[in-house]
């Protein structure tokens, strides 16, 4: 499928979900290989019922995209200097563990005007069909998710949250409640929930935030904002 068919598909389903209810709050996630890929994209959407951009800057499983171009701190920030010019809406980046320092590329976007990020992304890994002794994904190497991401996601929070004052979007093997009381107490400002889904279905969320709830109320925190980051007071 072509890039400009699923720009049209995407289109449709951002316009459809914006009418039926415009309190749902949308943020579009584009990925690009170069600064010039994302201003035309941003022209179709801008003016739709949409929060923001998350501008997928380290995705492993397309060549010449994603990681490839996340891990060059210049263009990261190159992007999102285009980006942030084309409009006013928040900008988020999502960054991953690459070649290159993490922190390196976070203080890059953070120095574009990014307006927060989100770590981590899934990370490079790579599984063969052992019959035909054929890579599984076209591209061979592609990105692993889920609940094995998780310590690696908890640390890179905690040291982009250390080092940069843009807020931090913790994502990485979020499966149950505890998951997401960790990510906030290592500095995640919010949480994003992906592998979970594929096993539990949309239900996650609502097991999740109860579970948020009653934890909050048992240690006495009136508002989930309160965890954030404080587990670097130790």
């Amino acid at each position: 499928m072509s890039p400009e068919k699923v720009i049209e598909i995407l289109l449709q389903c951002v316009w459809k979900v914006g009418v039926i209810n415009t309190n749902v709050p949308l943020i579009i996630s584009l990925v690009g290989s170069s600064h010039h890929d994302f201003p035309p994209i941003i022209n179709k959407f801008d003016d739709l019922n949409i929060l923001g951009y998350e501008i997928n800057l380290s995705c492993p499983h397309v060549a010449k995209m994603g990681m490839e171009v996340g891990d060059d701190p210049e263009m990261v920030n190159k992007i999102v200097k285009t980006v942030k010019s084309h409009t006013l809406k928040p900008v988020v980046v999502k960054v991953g563990v690459g070649n290159v320092d993490l922190l390196d590329i976070a203080r890059a976007a953070n120095d574009a005007g990014a307006n927060a990020i989100t770590a981590i992304n899934t990370i490079r890994a790579m599984t063969i069909n052992i019959e035909s002794g054929i890579p599984v994904l076209s591209n061979k190497i592609g990105g692993m998710s889920g609940k094995s991401l998780k310590s690696i996601a908890i640390r890179c929070v905690y040291e982009i949250s250390n080092n940069i004052r843009i807020p931090v979007i913790g994502c990485g093997g979020i499966f149950s409640w505890e998951d997401a009381v960790e990510f906030m107490l290592a500095g995640a400002s919010a949480i994003q929930l992906g592998s979970v889904i594929g096993y539990e279905g949309v239900g996650a969320f609502k097991k999740i935030n109860l579970g948020l709830k009653g934890y909050l109320e048992r240690k006495g925190f009136k508002n989930p904002s309160e965890l954030v980051g404080l587990a670097h007071k130790y």
